[in-house]
């Protein structure tokens, strides 16, 4: 009998009953994992972006006709004295084949252009002057700027982040809505109990904080599973992005750990603010 009247104390209006602790942190886990693919996605297609537009911006393609393939030291020297480029490099003719063998397969040997791989000092420089000095010095040769495919790529990669951060107030909002539900259906559960206590003169301020605990407890439960169970995910996805952002990032290091982090808590939170709301206006109605 004492341990009955010890555990209502604890819980007088039975909430540990009323609100199932595997159904609402269930959901709230898996719309965490959305919420941190979401997110992820945002960062990842931010680093991509910035990557392209400081790597390929600045990078210009130089193409020498095969009859004017002995005038490639020729054509380096200019190159490499223009104060507009910061280095110029000839590519080999097995990186050539290497390049295009995913393209053709097995290059046959014929002859192939020279091609010389340039980077500017300023991604925002016009590459034109340089293409009209080089074709001077050496007819035949064409000039090809990366600019249109790292703005489309950039226009691209904003469009993702776009639709990660669209999903991530999708998932916010059925967030709230689950757990408006999930509280809704606590205080029909209890209506019995939280009216004689209404009655007896607990306040809505002690019923809120007590409904809102119990879904924010829940919630940040939920919440934390479905950062852990994401944080596997995100690494395996980031594992195949690896090649993307050019090998040198880590998928561990690459993770959005602050995030991640902050899922439980901002989840909580929301749970918490979601009950007070519904709890409140739930006692309004009663007579």
């Amino acid at each position: 009998m004492a341990e009955r009247r010890s555990r209502y104390a604890r819980d007088p209006l039975g909430l540990k009953r009323a609100l199932s602790d595997r159904l609402l942190p269930g959901l709230v886990a898996a719309m965490a994992l959305l919420a941190a693919l979401a997110l992820a996605g945002t960062h990842g297609a931010a680093a991509l972006k910035e990557r392209w537009q400081q790597g390929a911006a600045a990078a210009v393609t130089v193409q020498l006709p095969p009859e004017q393939s002995g005038r490639m030291d020729q054509a380096l020297a200019l190159l490499r004295g223009m104060p507009e480029v910061a280095s110029a490099e000839a590519v080999s003719p097995e990186r050539m084949r290497e390049l295009l063998r995913p393209w053709l397969g097995e290059v046959p040997p014929l002859p192939l252009p020279s091609v010389l791989e340039l980077r500017l000092v300023n991604p925002g420089i016009d590459p034109e002057p340089i293409a009209r000095q080089l074709a001077e010095a050496v007819p035949g040769a064409e000039v090809e700027a990366h600019g249109i495919w790292v703005a489309r790529l950039a226009a691209l990669a904003r469009s993702v982040q776009g639709m990660a951060l669209a999903v991530l107030l999708l998932v916010v909002g059925v967030g709230v809505a689950v757990v408006a539900v999930a509280t809704r259906a606590g205080l029909a559960s209890r209506r019995q109990a939280i009216e004689i206590l209404h009655d007896l003169g607990a306040t809505q301020d002690y019923i809120a904080g007590r409904f809102a605990r119990r879904i924010g407890l829940l919630a940040a439960s939920g919440a934390l599973a479905g950062a852990a169970l994401a944080v596997p995910t995100l690494a395996a996805l980031a594992g195949v992005a690896a090649p993307l952002a050019g090998g040198m990032v880590q998928p561990w290091s690459s993770l959005p750990w602050l995030d991640l982090i902050l899922l439980p808590p901002v989840a909580g939170g929301i749970g918490w603010a979601t009950a007070q709301v519904s709890v409140r206006r739930w006692l309004r109605r009663l007579p």
